[in-house]
């Protein structure tokens, strides 16, 4: 039984491939023709690296955690899948497309400027957090300008959404700061209100007042009954000096009293100067709310402007767009160099030892079995 004869075994075993002359005059002329292919014409690769920014990088962090602006616009996102994104979206081919005069310079519709575009730049991410705008194509002047509109338009789209990002938050700030005003100026209005009606322009001046009388007052009662104590050791309780002292401490007795009532509305009383200093504080604390939210919304509201100004710098460039000075080669006319040699090899190994039950070839220069 005849074995079934491969691909290689067939080729070998075909009438061009008889003989090493014809087999040279087969596979040579093409490996020279895509060794030729893989090097002429000559290929250009225009490439520049670029790295997004942080506050930290720019020098501008205390700046702007002073003034509520530390975080990016961008969230929790990565800042290398953002520009990845924004480099390989529309908006920047479509930026490039105008700057560079695509379809004019190509010859091609707009769409099929986009689509050559997609095919021929790479924009892609290295360790590190390095990004790569690549391009390789036979002008070399054309793809260095390709890639430097790239990095330019990529560059500006971030900066479009950061400052679209900052425009959102300072329309809330401004909303905010705004209600936040007169809420201040209502706050203030109601303070300075009740401090004219209670004639109490500080809470604690009552407070203290009624705390140094009543220290005043005990004190007076005590040194009183000290005197009396000591007249009673001559005078008898029906002199009139004592009962002079024991009507003087009666009466600082009932003015003390007086103060000291907690449910009354009187002036420089314990009741009143409470309740009067509890409501002020309650004023006091509200005016000091509205106050500290006025000053935190205008802070926040300066951090937005200067994210307008940092905007611009959300990535910095650290090789502009070049020419690389490798020789750049042709991978596919490779690819197919390499195909023509192993199978020349592949060819040339089959008619040296042939498998078992394959005929044997000939010796080079007679043609092979059928």
């Amino acid at each position: 039984m005849t074995p079934v004869r491969s691909l290689t075994g067939t080729m070998a075993a075909s009438r061009p491939m008889s003989t090493l002359a014809r087999r040279a005059l087969v596979f040579v002329p093409l490996i020279l023709l895509f060794a030729l292919l893989s090097v002429f014409p000559q290929r250009y690769r225009a490439a520049a690296t670029l790295s997004p920014t942080d506050p930290s990088s720019l020098g501008l962090s205390g700046t702007l955690g002073q003034l509520g602006a530390i975080n990016s616009v961008f969230g929790n996102q990565a800042a290398i899948e953002v520009a990845l994104k924004v480099g390989n979206g529309i908006a920047v081919r479509n930026l490039v497309i105008t700057r560079v005069g695509l379809e004019r310079r190509l010859g091609k519709s707009r769409v099929e400027a986009h689509r050559w575009l997609e095919d021929e730049v790479t924009v892609r991410s290295l360790r590190g957090g390095i990004i790569v705008i690549e391009m390789k194509l036979r002008d070399g002047e054309l793809a260095k300008t390709i890639v430097e509109a790239y990095t330019s338009s990529t560059q500006e789209q971030l900066g479009q959404i950061s400052r679209r990002q900052t425009s959102y938050k300072r329309n809330i700030l401004v909303q905010l700061a705004n209600e936040t005003s007169d809420n201040l100026a209502r706050a203030q209005a109601n303070y300075d209100a009740f401090r004219l009606r209670n004639l109490a322009p500080n809470p604690m001046t009552e407070v203290d007042v009624v705390t140094q009388r009543i220290a005043q007052l005990q004190g007076a009662i005590k040194a009183r009954q000290v005197a009396m104590n000591a007249a009673l050791q001559i005078y008898t309780p029906t002199n009139p000096n004592i009962k002079q002292m024991q009507a003087e401490i009666n009466a600082l007795n009932s003015q003390l009293a007086q103060i000291k009532v907690v449910n009354s509305q009187n002036d420089f009383t314990v009741g009143r100067a409470v309740s009067t200093s509890s409501a002020l504080f309650k004023f006091e604390r509200e005016l000091m709310i509205q106050r500290t939210l006025y000053d935190s919304y205008l802070k926040f509201l300066q951090g937005t402007a200067v994210e307008d100004l940092t905007s611009s710098a959300n990535v910095r460039v650290l090789e502009p767009p070049y020419l690389d000075t490798e020789r750049q080669y042709w991978w596919p006319g490779v690819a197919v160099l390499l195909g023509l040699v192993l199978i020349w090899g592949a060819i040339e190994f089959y008619r040296m030892r042939p498998p078992v039950g394959a005929a044997a070839f000939r010796r080079e220069g007679s043609s092979a079995p059928a």
